[in-house]
């Protein structure tokens, strides 16, 4: 049996989801971003605690059909900007259509109505916060951080830095009070 789970972003969220699964007597199979796969059903009193501690600690269970599709692409964009930006070797609509074995034109309708931007957008923001932290960090130069993100060259993600946060990113990396976005906030 699977359970999506909703703001799992990163190998930390994993260990903590197995955790709370494993509190409560449940012992996971697997747990990957956004799913956790148990070996029976769960009883509801079980899944009344798990929701509670999940929501306690930012996570939440999803059920619908919809929200696992949007969940999925959010988390494969999420994995793709954060572990392996340069290795896609084919556009992001083909590589998630790829993925979870859909037209994108329908991936594409869903997300909008759903979330009221773009995939295109989203994706967007998600580079330009690893942008950011990556500026914070300060062991890249510019070049280097376009090359790992898989931008053509630095003025391409110059100006898509300055479009998306009004700021030049040598100007941003000047200023020390501006704070990043989690991830589940964008």
């Amino acid at each position: 049996m699977k359970l999506y789970i909703k703001n799992m972003v990163c190998s930390r969220c994993k260990m903590v989801v197995k955790s709370v699964f494993e509190n409560i007597g449940i012992i996971p199979i697997s747990v990957e971003l956004g799913e956790v796969e148990v070996k029976n059903d769960i009883a509801e009193h079980q899944k009344k605690e798990l929701i509670k501690q999940l929501r306690s600690i930012g996570f939440d269970l999803i059920d619908d059909k919809k929200s696992k599709v949007i969940d999925k692409i959010k988390t494969l964009i999420i994995d793709l900007v954060q572990n392996k930006s340069n290795n896609l070797k084919t556009n992001l609509s083909d590589y998630l259509s790829q993925e979870l074995h859909q037209d994108y034109t329908t991936l594409s309708n869903l997300f909008s109505e759903v979330e009221s931007t773009t995939i295109e957008k989203y994706f967007i923001n998600q580079k330009i916060e690893k942008v950011k932290e990556l500026i914070i960090y300060d062991e890249l130069s510019l070049s280097e951080i376009a090359y790992s993100l898989n931008y053509s060259s630095v003025s391409h993600l110059s100006n898509q830095f300055k479009k998306t946060t009004g700021f030049s990113p040598t100007y941003f990396k000047n200023l020390k009070s501006i704070k990043r976005k989690q991830i589940e906030d964008l």
